[in-house]
């Protein structure tokens, strides 16, 4: 599976009467093999995480609880998406700028990556980014 733009994926879901499932698995359900692992949570009211771009990195965002908004610019155009379900993720590339906010109380963000933390990968300034993209 080939994505290059962002993309809402659908997971699995394993219904039951004593609690729904859902899963991923590397190069089935999301377009890479994950390398990092980590999750936000005990976000304050009206806190913007993210704001930042990857040079190489592909991320997929899943709210495994509560809601948060994603908001992707690509450098000419911006689109917010509502993640609120634990079975729909986000796949987002590499070279596109994102932040995260309107976190519900107790929401928690799973964030899978296709490559180890390495700050030399990161964006951090929006014109920066900007500049890159109109080149």
């Amino acid at each position: 599976m080939m994505i290059h733009k962002p993309k809402i994926i659908e997971l699995p879901k394993i219904l039951d009467d004593r609690g729904n499932l859902s899963l991923f698995e590397n190069d089935g359900h999301i377009p890479f093999s994950i390398k990092r692992t980590y999750w936000i949570y005990d976000v304050p009211g009206g806190a913007i995480r993210g704001s930042h771009a990857f040079k190489k990195s592909n991320e997929f965002i899943i709210a495994l609880s509560g809601s948060f908004d994603v908001i992707l610019n690509d450098g000419q155009s911006e689109i917010t998406h509502n993640l609120n379900r634990s079975y729909y993720g986000l796949f987002v590339p590499k070279g596109i700028w994102r932040y995260m906010e309107n976190f519900a109380t107790n929401s928690v963000a799973l964030l899978v990556s296709d490559t180890v933390f390495d700050e030399d990968d990161y964006i951090r300034d929006k014109d920066e980014f900007l500049r890159l993209k109109s080149k």
